[in-house]
């Protein structure tokens, strides 16, 4: 007999922001739980208006929200929401926040700035929510900012299950830079590949500079894999792309979690012939007339489903963390 508790429809209450509703919508059909309506409008002076469309007092509220463009936009509904379900006296609040784009504001590297990550983790607990639910953090120090319980998963499940079934002969999985080293080789050992990084030097935020290829030799192997969490303007895989086709690469599939890409980032990709797929998943939204035949989209809904299940029934997720010991 399954240990999951089935979530009560009486007991708990969904929400979507306007960031990612459909993947809102695939998270609740999962769970067999409705989607209640969110009303958001603006006033005249622009300020945001927004109504949960059912009670929740009591319940166990799940708000999902993207932090997408526009992102300030996003992050606000986000703290209005939880502050809503807070006072408004749920039982608990969680965030459930596919893509955390204010990750990459991890450190404080140049005077007079801040670290973004830690101050809107404190936001989002000072708005109200009792729990995080996230995918693929920028870095592990970012879990560390939130002082509530925080859940970072990882999308390797859903990308493995996806190339699990391909032809994998002759194939290097490659990280673009060393900061995702890590990730990429527990990615690699899962499909039983070989694996690199490139030495990455970041000019700008749109410059990158490629300097070599540090670990397992890409001669010899015929197929690329760069694996890479976000990818937004698409400047450091095109640079690792170049540099493996220089090296002899005939095919690179490009996979990340958080397709982000910005300013022209995917036809970036696109118009390069060696690249000849790429895999991202749904933590952003992207609108059908903006895919490409080259881009696949998987869905995370049935692991933020399978994570929110367990967590609701008292059970481990460990297995589903990004740096837990399970998937070291």
């Amino acid at each position: 007999m399954s240990l999951l508790t089935k979530m009560d429809p009486e007991t708990v209450r969904f929400f979507s922001g306007s960031s990612n509703r459909p993947l809102a919508a695939d998270l609740c059909s999962y769970l067999d739980v409705p989607l209640v309506d969110t009303h958001i409008s603006r006033f005249s002076n622009d300020n945001l208006y927004i109504q949960l469309g059912a009670t929740v007092r009591g319940r166990e509220v799940f708000i999902v929200q993207s932090l997408t463009s526009p992102v300030n936009d996003h992050l606000v509904e986000l703290l209005m929401m939880l502050d809503i379900a807070r006072s408004s006296a749920a039982k608990e609040v969680h965030a459930v926040i596919p893509y955390f784009s204010f990750a990459r504001s991890d450190k404080k590297d140049a005077p007079r700035i801040s670290i973004t990550a830690r101050l809107i983790a404190d936001l989002l607990q000072t708005a109200g929510a009792t729990h995080v639910m996230t995918i693929m953090l920028h870095s592990p120090q970012v879990h560390g900012f939130f002082s509530m319980p925080t859940d970072p998963l990882t999308s390797r499940p859903v990308l493995k299950k996806y190339f699990q079934g391909r032809d994998l002969r002759d194939t290097i999985v490659i990280s673009p830079d060393m900061g995702q080293a890590k990730s990429a080789a527990r990615f690699a050992k899962e499909l039983g590949l070989p694996v690199a990084a490139g030495n990455k030097e970041r000019i700008s935020d749109t410059q990158v500079r490629i300097n070599g290829i540090i670990g397992d030799q890409v001669s010899g192997c015929r197929r690329a894999l760069v694996y890479d969490d976000e990818i937004a303007t698409g400047g450091s895989i095109e640079e690792i792309v170049f540099h493996l086709i220089r090296a002899g690469i005939e095919e690179v599939w490009v996979v990340c979690t958080h397709g982000v890409f910005v300013r022209g980032g995917l036809e970036r990709l696109t118009r390069i012939p060696e690249i000849t797929e790429i895999v991202t998943t749904d933590t952003v939204y992207i609108p059908p007339e903006q895919r490409h035949p080259k881009l696949h989209i998987l869905s995370v809904a049935s692991l933020l489903g399978d994570a929110i299940q367990m967590n609701h029934s008292g059970l481990s997720i460990s297995n589903l963390f990004a740096y837990g010991d399970d998937n070291a």
